[in-house]
Order: structure tokens, then sequence, then C-alpha cells
């Protein structure tokens, strides 16, 4: 099931306050700008920082190129 479009407009970073990036077929929201993504669990995002999780560089890549592949948007625009 994928995260509601109105939900995802709003999101933001809990640190940075800047868009997400929702990856359906991974479960996260993923955030480029700190490497970190946030799982969503039964349909809803945790957005904690404390229960984030900071990918390591190759990880990030690998996030950054299933944007790019499947040009997936932020949730807004910055």
């Amino acid at each position: 099931m994928s995260l509601d479009p109105a939900l995802l407009a709003i999101l933001a970073c809990p640190e940075d306050k800047g868009p997400l990036y929702y990856l359906d077929s991974e479960q996260v929201l993923f955030n480029p700008r700190l490497s970190r993504t946030y799982e969503i669990r039964d349909d809803i995002p945790v957005m904690l920082v404390e229960e984030a999780t900071t990918v390591d560089d190759d990880e990030a890549t690998r996030l950054n190129a299933l944007i790019a592949e499947r040009s997936i948007a932020p949730t807004f625009e910055s």
C-alpha cells in the first residue's frame, strides 16, 4: 500500500525541514542531504530523528539511483 499523496505533500525531514523522497519499494522516506532514511511501519512514516537510519555512501548512491531511474519527485519543492 502506498502513502496518501496529501500526506506526502506535507512531509519534511524533522531535522533539516527539507523535502524527502518516498521509495515505496523500500518502504522508506529518504533524505539525500543527510543520507538518512525514515522507516514506514504499517503505512505510517516514523518521523523521529532518533529512529532514523543513516545510510553509508554505497546505500545512498543506490537510493539516489532509484530516485533518478524512477523519476521520483520530492515530497515538496523547496
